[in-house]
């Protein structure tokens, strides 16, 4: 489970732990994934601290070589920098978005694939967004990252069509957690909250992490290819009721 210190990640991790998987928790935020462990371990469930960086072709390497067997590979780790139109972003934010989002993705699948393929019966879910499928005015880096996620599931669906392991991406819309927008907006609180103003029932981190859990647990021959999350007040990209 990469991603695992917060948010999704960390609801995902506990809820695979409580539906009886052992969970290798991995993040870069060494004191956040201890916390997480412990509500896991707390309620009797089983799990693994690895902090990395996905981004650490070498660390994701060694994280591979030190387990056994991988049964589920949830591929969460990403976020989104910056609101700005394509002509004033900043090609670092870009690059960074892509670097986690894609190429992390990418890190985690190659390193893990040969023990998803020898379970016999092995999963990987992908956290994509909504923004990988439909644009929006202010999101071009994230967009094209998440862009990057999808074409990764769809390409690698079609590539591993003979193989034991199934692909599924799920693809949130409106999720309200503790940091996504936060980090997005830099640390601008009131710029975050914003984006939920008026709106009363945002998806959560619990409603999407039990999309994974419910996915991972159908039948081996069951693929989900993509599942798209929204709340009832979000009709679509640019059609939210909000209570104002």
């Amino acid at each position: 489970m990469t991603g695992a210190s917060s948010g999704i990640g960390a609801a995902t991790a506990i809820r695979l732990a409580e539906a009886g998987y052992e969970v290798v928790i991995t993040g870069r935020r060494a004191e956040r994934l201890t916390e997480v462990a412990e509500t896991i371990t707390a309620k009797g469930g089983r799990a693994l601290v690895h902090p990395l960086d996905v981004t650490d072709r070498a660390a994701v390497d060694a994280l591979a070589k030190s387990l056994e067997r991988c049964d589920v590979l949830v591929a969460n780790a990403g976020g989104a920098i910056g609101a700005e139109t394509v002509a004033n972003s900043d090609p670092a934010d870009w690059q960074a978005m892509y670097d986690v989002n894609v190429i992390g993705t990418l890190n985690s699948i190659q390193a893990l694939l040969p023990r998803l393929i020898a379970s016999g019966a092995g999963t990987i879910v992908l956290m994509g967004s909504t923004a990988g499928l439909i644009a929006y005015e202010g999101g071009g880096g994230y967009i094209a990252a998440k862009h990057g996620t999808h074409a990764i599931a769809e390409t690698l669906r079609l590539e591993l069509y003979d193989q034991p392991v199934r692909v599924i991406e799920l693809a949130p819309g409106m999720v309200k957690t503790a940091e996504f927008a936060v980090n997005r907006y830099r640390g601008d609180a009131d710029k975050a909250a914003a984006v939920y103003a008026g709106v009363r029932e945002p998806l959560t981190d619990l409603d999407v992490a039990d999309a994974v859990v419910w996915s991972v647990t159908r039948p081996a021959h069951v693929n989900v290819d993509l599942m798209v999350l929204r709340p009832r007040a979000q009709a679509a990209q640019y059609k939210v009721h909000r209570e104002l």
